[in-house]
C-alpha cells in the first residue's frame, strides 16, 4: 500500500551507478506526473528526461556537486511556464475540445475567465504559480518512484539560471523548478540509508476544525 511505499523511499544521498531505471519503471513515473492534478488542468510545465552522460555531469556542477545526478541513471527536470498567455490557454482550449469531443462554446467562457485574470498579473506571480502546479505533478512522480521501489531524490540546491542555460529553457519560455535523479540506493556510502524516517507527530502537523 502507498504508506508502506513512503515509508521505504527517503531521499537517497547514494546511488549506485551500475544499476538502471527499467523504462517500464519510468514510463510508470512519467504517467504519474502527467495525471497529476493541476489548476484548471492547464500542466503549465514541462519534463525533461536527462540521460547524457555529458549534461548530466553539468547539472551536478550547477547543483553543488551531488552525485546522484550522475550516479543514479535519470534526470527528471521539472520546468514550469514563465509566464500564461492567451496562446498557452487557447491551446488547452483546443485539447480539451478535441480530446472531449465538446463544443468550443462550452468550454471557452471559462477559459475566457481565467486569461481575465491570469493575463494581467506580473509575469514573476505567474511562474510562481506554474510552479506550485509542478510541484503537484512531481509530488506524484516521487510516490510512484517509490511504488515501483525506484530510488528518488527531490532537489532544490541548485542553480536554476545554470540549469536553464544547460537545458535552454528560457528559449521555450521555461524555469527549471526541480530536479529528480532517479536510481538504486548504493549499498554502502550513504550516511542516511537505514535510518528512522522522522516527521512530526500528527498532532503537531494536524490541526481539526470540527
Amino acid at each position: 500500500m502507498l504508506i508502506d511505499t513512503l515509508t521505504w523511499r527517503y531521499a537517497t544521498k547514494k546511488m549506485d551507478p551500475a544499476k538502471a531505471v527499467p523504462e517500464e519503471k519510468l514510463a510508470r513515473i512519467l504517467r504519474a506526473a502527467q495525471l497529476a492534478p493541476t489548476s484548471s488542468g492547464i500542466q503549465p510545465f514541462e519534463i525533461f528526461v536527462v540521460t547524457n552522460a555529458e549534461t548530466r555531469a553539468k547539472l551536478r556542477a550547477a547543483a553543488g556537486g551531488q552525485s546522484q545526478l550522475t550516479d543514479g541513471s535519470h534526470v527528471l527536470v521539472f520546468a514550469a511556464w514563465d509566464n500564461y498567455t492567451e496562446a498557452r490557454i487557447d491551446a488547452v482550449v483546443d485539447m480539451m475540445v478535441a480530446e472531449r469531443g465538446v463544443p468550443r462554446e462550452m468550454v471557452a467562457p471559462y477559459y475566457e475567465n481565467l486569461k481575465a485574470a491570469y493575463l494581467p498579473r506580473p509575469a514573476n506571480v505567474n511562474a510562481d504559480h506554474a510552479a506550485r502546479q509542478a510541484f503537484l505533478a512531481f509530488g506524484m512522480a516521487l510516490a510512484q518512484a517509490a511504488e515501483d521501489e525506484v530510488d528518488a531524490t527531490p532537489m532544490e540546491g541548485f542553480d536554476p539560471a545554470q540549469v536553464d542555460d544547460i537545458l535552454g529553457l528560457r528559449e521555450k519560455g521555461l524555469r527549471s523548478v526541480t530536479l529528480m535523479p532517479l536510481g538504486y540506493r548504493a549499498a554502502e556510502g550513504d550516511w542516511l540509508l537505514g535510518m528512522k524516517k522522522v516527521r512530526k507527530p500528527l498532532d503537531e502537523l494536524v490541526t481539526r476544525i470540527d
